[in-house]
């Protein structure tokens, strides 16, 4: 009985970014007022090229935005709150939701779950009062048919990309 090689293991899908990518995502993400010039000068490369790699990885959407990273504690609404929301199923699908969701300006994301919900969305308010405000607003739709909110008493770990940056630079 002759024995068959094992096929080769799936390799990891190639990443969009090198290392060049990564050190100048770090850079901006651990000093956002660097600038390009800036940039250019502690990495030892090229301004052109800073632009030129910048402009890359905002095309390919790997960098979405230049924007300030904006509290909205800071801004008067301490409370955050996560709502998963079922949704009536038919057509249109997530659309109609997502696009009242959208006219709401505490509603600051909407992502479409597995599970038990439909949207997990996650939203803010400026006491509890308030909240129970934005809430009502949330489900004062028809496609919307039941809604379970929970409220963050705390942010353990706050949305971050440097360690994923971090693991790329490490693998390049």
């Amino acid at each position: 009985m002759t024995s068959q090689p094992s096929p080769p293991a799936p390799s990891a899908p190639k990443s969009p970014v090198d290392a060049l990518d990564c050190r100048i995502l770090l850079l901006l993400l651990q000093q956002p007022g660097i600038g390009v010039l800036g940039a250019s000068r502690r990495l030892g490369v090229a301004r052109g090229t800073v632009q030129a790699r910048l402009d890359r990885l905002q095309a390919r959407g790997v960098l979405r935005s230049m924007a300030p990273d904006v509290d909205p504690a800071a801004l008067g609404y301490p409370v955050t709150a996560f709502c998963t929301l079922e949704i009536r199923q038919g057509r249109g699908g997530h659309s109609p939701v997502v696009d009242h969701l959208a006219a709401i300006p505490e509603v600051l994301e909407a992502h479409t779950i597995t599970g038990s919900g439909d949207v997990l969305i996650r939203i803010v308010g400026r006491d509890n009062a308030d909240l129970q405000r934005v809430i009502d607003q949330v489900v004062d739709d028809t496609h919307v048919t039941r809604a379970s909110t929970v409220i963050s008493l705390a942010t353990r770990l706050d949305h971050r990309v440097v360690p994923l940056v971090e693991h790329l630079l490490a693998d390049s």
